[in-house]
């Protein structure tokens, strides 16, 4: 099974980093915004690269990391735009970071990477959680802990939950102007309001409607097995999802939709992963 589920993940990111970066290329819209800011991902999967590339399309500056030296990243830098650095200094004067990594990647990141950095440096987890599969079970979270708690208490620093219920393609090409009918939507959650607000701004800026999910400890609601998870909703159909949501399920129903993509044939319609998941449901 843990083959065939990275076979699986490989498919639905479209076999590299550079195909599908390759499609946001060809961006129908400008979404570019008055303000722009610097902003630090850590992390070059799916997600990570394609935030990076839409973001900087958006006018923001990207410094770009990974979990190795920041020459391994010249090339996708340079071709999204972007500026390679390491962890370290991707936390360096920015306002936002991003973290873009598997959740068993989070203890791994440099000891006091926050150090030093101004309280008001939004944090972004775009993490989910799948034991088993990709991570080492953590206890906290097995005893019921919200995924981005548990990772803010690792961090040690405040975090918003955001861009982590939307596959690496829709992310990539399903992005419409603000007001368009049928805009897809994601939840965004967090403690501070104000980090929630400037969240949904990037949100908008890259071609999707911010719905607020409520605070930290509601990140559940967006996490892995629920309703809202990678099912392409609008924003009155996340509100609905949210609320939907049953947390004693959630894991049982996760590890069914990895079943399932398992099973998904070779060239698969990446539109197959949305309907898939909203079928549990």
């Amino acid at each position: 099974m843990l083959l065939t589920f990275w076979w699986v993940l490989a498919i639905i990111t479209v076999d590299s980093q550079f195909q599908i970066l390759a499609g946001v290329v060809d961006v129908r819209f400008n979404f570019t915004r008055k303000t722009t800011m610097e902003i630090g991902i850590i992390g070059v999967g799916q997600i990570g690269s394609t935030l990076a590339l839409k973001l900087g399309a958006a006018g923001h500056s990207i410094k770009l990391a990974n979990s190795r030296a920041p020459d391994t990243l010249a090339a996708l830098a340079s071709k999204i735009g972007a500026s390679a650095a390491s962890a370290l200094d991707a936390v360096k004067d920015v306002g936002v970071v991003i973290i873009s990594i598997p959740q068993k990647g989070i203890s791994l990141l440099p000891r006091g990477l926050f150090v030093g950095v101004p309280e008001d440096v939004v944090v972004v987890d775009t993490g989910n959680y799948y034991p088993g599969y990709r991570d080492d079970p953590v206890e906290a979270i097995e005893r019921g802990a919200a995924e981005s708690r548990w990772v803010a208490q690792e961090l040690r620093r405040p975090v918003v939950k955001a861009f982590n219920s939307i596959t690496a393609h829709s992310l990539a090409n399903e992005g419409r102007p603000s007001g368009a009918s049928g805009r897809i939507a994601l939840p965004v959650s967090g403690d501070d309001a104000d980090a929630k607000s400037l969240v949904m701004s990037l949100v908008d800026a890259i071609g999707f409607d911010g719905v607020d999910a409520g605070n930290l400890d509601d990140s559940w609601r967006q996490q892995p097995g629920t309703p809202v998870y990678c099912t392409d909703y609008d924003a009155e159909g996340v509100r609905q999802a949210l609320a939907r949501a049953d947390r004693s399920r959630a894991p049982e129903l996760r590890d069914l939709r990895v079943q399932k993509m398992a099973e998904l044939p070779v060239g698969f319609d990446p539109r197959d992963l949305v309907n898939l998941a909203r079928a549990a449901f």
